[in-house]
């Protein structure tokens, strides 16, 4: 999920690299790794009036455990509502919430595993006085290997049972419940750096439960300026994003990092994002 700056900039293929405050959105497993505690805020503005931002915080659980949670809400704006006889009403938006909660537990010095549970809300208006709700419940699980200092390989199962359910009862005289399944995706991917430059990277692989249905190649480098500014580039399928950084001191040297990144894909849909981490 691209929901930060850092990651959408360079194309998302963080199943093995560290996202700045944002790690366990990525993978669980890097909670159990983290020396500090991290908070993170980003936002995201995209073309047809969508929008997506998202809130995390992490920390770690001595001796060997790491804990976190974020917030994650996307939708569109500006939906001009009508009226059961089609006249203008009010402005409308929808909304999707995912509340992640996460545990991470490092079993060896190079090696952790880490579970997220999503409670997942979706709000969806149907007219001015009524909407649709969809609820339910997703998991994710992570691996990650540290196969150097700066080596890492990681593997994410995203969406495990994950779904909505909807209840048309309450809006429809013959309503019904309707369960909406996410597809599962598994991911394998690394990170290696050489000098000032950080090259990521994985693969999904989209299932429907049953059958191979997609695949996802994700790429991204990094090029470090005085260890304070950071140049990035990266590309996923249909898409290719450019982006910066700046590193800095608010309380302590080095705690603060400022992001933005910009991304198109072929049918330019652009969207722009910027995101604030924090470490403490």
């Amino acid at each position: 999920m691209n929901a930060t700056s850092r990651s959408v900039a360079m194309g998302g293929g963080f199943t093995a690299e560290m996202d700045r405050s944002f790690a366990i959105i990525h993978n669980p497993a890097w909670a159990a790794f983290l020396v500090e505690r991290q908070v993170g805020f980003s936002y995201s503005n995209l073309s047809l009036d969508r929008r997506l931002a998202a809130t995390s915080f992490a920390a770690n659980l001595p001796p060997t455990a790491g804990i976190g949670i974020a917030w994650i809400n996307a939708g569109v704006t500006d939906i001009q509502g009508r009226t059961t006889t089609g006249e203008k009403s009010t402005m409308m938006q929808t909304g999707e919430n995912a509340f992640l909660f996460t545990f991470s537990q490092r079993i060896l010095p190079w090696l952790s595993i880490g579970s997220n549970v999503k409670i997942l809300w979706y709000e969806l208006p149907l007219t001015e006085s009524d909407q649709l709700t969809g609820k339910g419940i997703g998991f994710d699980i992570g691996i990650l290997i540290k196969t150097g200092d700066y080596n890492t390989l990681g593997i994410m199962i995203q969406d495990l049972s994950s779904n909505y359910q909807w209840n048309t009862g309450d809006v429809y005289a013959e309503g019904r419940t309707y369960k909406d399944e996410f597809p599962t995706i598994y991911r394998i991917g690394s990170r290696t750096k050489y000098k000032e430059l950080n090259i990521v990277g994985d693969v999904g692989f989209i299932t429907d439960h049953k059958s191979f249905v997609g695949f996802l190649p994700r790429l991204g480098v990094e090029f470090a300026f005085l260890d304070m500014y950071y140049f990035r580039g990266g590309y996923r399928k249909d898409q290719i994003s450019l982006g910066f950084g700046y590193e800095y001191g608010l309380i302590k040297a080095r705690d603060s990092h400022l992001d933005y990144a910009f991304s198109m894909d072929w049918a330019t849909q652009t969207a722009h994002t910027i995101s604030y981490a924090f470490s403490f």
